[in-house]
């Protein structure tokens, strides 16, 4: 069972704001070319056929895990 504010879509000005990171680096943590990318990132959820968003509930749980590895 999912918590409402786990399935509240952000999209990237909020996200931006929220983890505190530029819209660059979140795509290069996405990118998986990248020497930058993060394979733990939550992934896009595509909202239409030009507007994506990230599900609160796996942001949360992602700034959480790196919490966690940092002791």
């Amino acid at each position: 069972m999912h918590k409402t504010d786990d399935l509240t879509v952000l999209r990237m000005k909020d996200l931006k704001d929220f983890i505190g990171l530029s819209r660059s680096k979140i795509y290069e943590m996405l990118d998986p070319k990248s020497k930058r990318h993060d394979p733990e990132f939550p992934r896009q959820v595509r909202l239409g056929t030009a507007a994506v968003g990230w599900y609160r509930g796996e942001v949360v749980a992602w700034l959480e895990s790196r919490r966690q590895q940092r002791g």
